[in-house]
């Protein structure tokens, strides 16, 4: 049977980065935590950011409270809308993030080979997801109110709370609802938080 799995928004623990320019919430890593190939990151800012350098990893990026402008060390700036997704790696590595207003973005960072896939959108009506063998999903609705439904299992939500969902492969998930929700297709891991 598919296992839904709640995820307290108050048992994440976040902290101003270095500079104290945003502050940045570790949602989850997997296989584990020290070594992971997969990560997911709030962070909320109100001024320039700088992106750390990364070599290593792939990541995936939307805003979703306000547009951004992403700049680059070549002096390229790219505009981002909100819920608009972007991918960087290290060939395409952003310097600096500029926020039009405060605003959270999300974050999916990939190592190595590890696969995963960020969305945002408007939630109107139902939507349904399929996970294919060794994958699960990441929900977090911004606004707004939903039902999740796997096979008998029901988990309501509302703004700003997250899920996990371990469907049984080919069997659909239903969330059903009104707001505003992100959602990560990840592998399945061993540990999360």
């Amino acid at each position: 049977m598919s296992h839904l799995s709640h995820l307290p928004a108050d048992s994440l623990q976040g902290e101003h980065c270095a500079k104290g320019t945003a502050f940045i919430t570790p949602i989850a890593s997997g296989p584990e935590d020290k070594a992971w190939e997969w990560q997911m990151t709030l962070i909320n800012m109100d001024q320039e950011v700088e992106f750390p350098a990364h070599d290593d990893l792939r990541r995936q990026f939307v805003p979703l409270d306000a547009s951004v402008d992403i700049t680059f060390p070549d002096g390229r700036t790219q505009h981002l809308s909100r819920f608009q997704m972007a991918e960087f790696d290290g060939a395409n590595d952003p310097q600096a993030c500029l926020p039009s207003v405060p605003t959270r973005t999300f974050n999916l960072k990939l190592r190595g080979d590890a696969q995963g896939e960020l969305m945002a959108r408007p939630l109107n009506g139902t939507m349904v997801l399929l996970a294919p063998s060794g994958w699960r999903w990441f929900v977090l609705l911004l606004s707004g109110r939903a039902n999740v439904i796997a096979d008998h299992r029901s988990q309501q939500l509302e703004a700003n709370d997250m899920l996990w969902i371990d469907p049984i492969p080919g069997h659909p998930i239903r969330i059903e609802g009104g707001g505003e929700i992100v959602l990560a297709r990840l592998p399945t891991a061993k540990t999360h938080q």
